[in-house]
């Protein structure tokens, strides 16, 4: 989509991590726990994005997004699918093998 987040039309970036003014956004309480003060939670918002994901783990986190699949353990995924009491994982490919007939 884009590189970073500020380039994106409908991002918040700008508004949290650079002090832009808005509207239409109104600070959460998760980013008022930032910091003490402004320049402390905009500095402490922009630390958010500077971490490095891996491609791997970001590929994983994409596909089980775009799929609606839980990512996690096996035992996880097992826990929120009967929870759920639906699949939560992807299913094999291909048409199923019928059995005796």
């Amino acid at each position: 989509m884009v590189q970073h987040p500020r380039q994106y039309p409908w991002s918040s970036y700008r508004i949290n991590a650079e002090g832009k003014k808005s509207d239409l956004i109104a600070p959460q309480d998760e980013y008022l726990r930032l910091g003490r003060n402004k320049d402390e939670r905009k500095e402490s918002y922009r630390g958010l994005f500077k971490a490095y994901i891996d491609p791997d783990v970001l590929s994983k986190i994409r596909k089980s997004t775009n799929g609606n699949y839980v990512l996690g353990s096996e035992r996880f995924q097992e826990d929120i699918g009967n929870m759920l009491k639906r699949r939560v994982v992807p299913g094999k490919p291909g048409r199923p093998i019928l059995r005796g007939v």
